[in-house]
């Protein structure tokens, strides 16, 4: 059986470490928390684990720190997690499984990771990410913030999936520090860091130069799904901004780089249905409900555009169009997915009182 070494980083982790480490240590034979410069009980909580606990400067530079932990690995694989990462006993159970199978030629492991989660704890964001490696292969992480390393053609995707349950907001502005930072010294940006630092200006709300740098990104090469989201986030832009036209225009471009996905198709029908446009929301959000989903490996999916979402949507639609029965319909289908949800709940009471007196409209 291979063994297993989890090489974590952390800063001030006191409320999550614990928590983190309790959930896979029955899968692991070494842990290694590396720790950036925390002043709570972080450090003395790996320990009382019995993690192997190391100091290191933090440098502005996740690849760097995570390059480090990597380095004090000594069993055949290694697992990284964050410190608000959880596995719950299911997929505990699967990881253990997937141990006792590890060896060469596996290099490399890709597990599915949930990231958000709706009102009653199932997965609304979820995409695969590297996971587990070859401590041999000698793989190393690139990139100064959004580190990664790349996945191939080789990887193995397993069944297990790592759950983020954070609990403390990230520190405000820091990626988006990082990245003036790195431009400010001259570096030039890959490919893949352009994406992320107009990521970084999305989140901080400043959509005209994310604007510019989504339309720089999309200029050159990238991975498709990168592309696609950049359309996604480039349309919200220009939303935000009052370019409904733009906005259009970017959702429509993401068809050069592969087929509508759902996301898509509910940004598009989310548009007509701003516009006032009833029937060519319809028809988008339609599509979003039959378009065939297979994402590419490693793609962000959202897991409520490929039917509740469009389906709630639909009802507005429907409703609007004055086709009553049919809104009513597609609320019902919804409730099949999320019978508790608040919008599905306040639909059924607008359409109770619709009974009574057939006048209103759906309202949100």
């Amino acid at each position: 059986m291979a063994t297993l070494s989890l090489c974590m980083i952390v800063k001030n982790e006191e409320d999550t470490l614990g928590r983190c480490l309790d959930s896979v240590r029955a899968a692991t034979d070494q842990i290694v928390v590396v720790d950036t410069g925390s002043t709570d009980a972080t450090v003395q909580i790996a320990k009382s684990r019995n993690a192997e606990v190391f100091c290191y400067p933090w440098q502005d530079d996740f690849a760097a720190a995570r390059n480090f932990s990597f380095s004090k690995a000594t069993c055949d694989y290694i697992l990284w997690l964050d410190a608000d990462d959880v596995l719950e006993a299911e997929d505990l159970a699967k990881l253990i499984d997937l141990k006792a199978r590890l060896a060469p030629p596996v290099r490399e492991v890709a597990a599915r990771y949930d990231a958000a989660f709706d009102e009653e704890d199932r997965p609304v964001l979820s995409y695969y990410r590297e996971r587990i490696f070859l401590r041999a292969a000698g793989f190393l992480w690139q990139g100064t913030v959004h580190e990664t390393i790349p996945l191939t053609t080789d990887t193995l995707y397993a069944d297990f999936a790592v759950k983020h349950r954070k609990i403390h907001p990230t520190e405000p502005g820091r990626n988006l520090r990082i990245y003036l930072k790195l431009l400010a010294s001259g570096k030039t940006l890959s490919q893949r860091e352009r994406y992320y630092y107009a990521r970084e200006l999305y989140y901080n709300g400043l959509y005209p130069e994310c604007v510019v740098r989504l339309q720089e990104f999309l200029a050159g090469e990238g991975w498709t799904p990168d592309r696609i989201g950049a359309c996604r986030m480039l349309s919200d832009c220009c939303r935000r901004t009052g370019n409904s036209e733009a906005a259009f225009s970017a959702l429509f471009r993401s068809f050069r780089y592969g087929p509508p996905t759902p996301e898509i198709c509910c940004e598009i029908g989310s548009l007509f249905l701003e516009a006032d446009d009833a029937q060519n929301a319809v028809y988008w959000y339609e599509k979003a409900l039959n378009e065939p989903v297979s994402p590419e490996r490693g793609a962000f999916v959202s897991p409520d555009c490929e039917a509740f979402l469009p389906l709630i949507q639909l009802c507005v639609c429907y409703d609007r169009l004055g086709d009553y029965e049919k809104a009513s319909e597609c609320n019902e289908r919804a409730a099949l997915l999320k019978p508790n949800h608040p919008a599905v709940l306040q639909n059924r009471r607008y359409f109770a009182e619709r009974a009574q007196s057939p006048t209103g409209s759906v309202d949100f």
